[in-house]
């Protein structure tokens, strides 16, 4: 059984969304990157307090599947 999830990062972003940096994560955890890219709009709006000029967000994988862990086991 895969232990991968997906959860939105919050980043705040300088004029023109350069220098962005993560400022949070959501604590919801999406079991694939389609559901967490379509709850991201609902999380922006969570967001708005961010003090930055700009707010953007990002899905991110995290876990381990188990055949990357086999992989590594097997190598190691």
């Amino acid at each position: 059984m895969d232990s991968v999830f997906y959860v939105i990062a919050i980043m705040g972003c300088g004029d023109g969304q350069v220098q962005c940096a993560q400022q949070r994560i959501e604590t919801v955890r999406y079991a694939s990157a389609a559901q967490c890219r379509a709850a991201m709009p609902a999380a922006l709006m969570r967001n708005t307090d961010v003090d930055f000029p700009t707010i953007t967000a990002a899905c991110r994988q995290v876990g381990q599947s188990m055949a990357d862990r086999v992989g590594r086991d097997r190598r190691g």
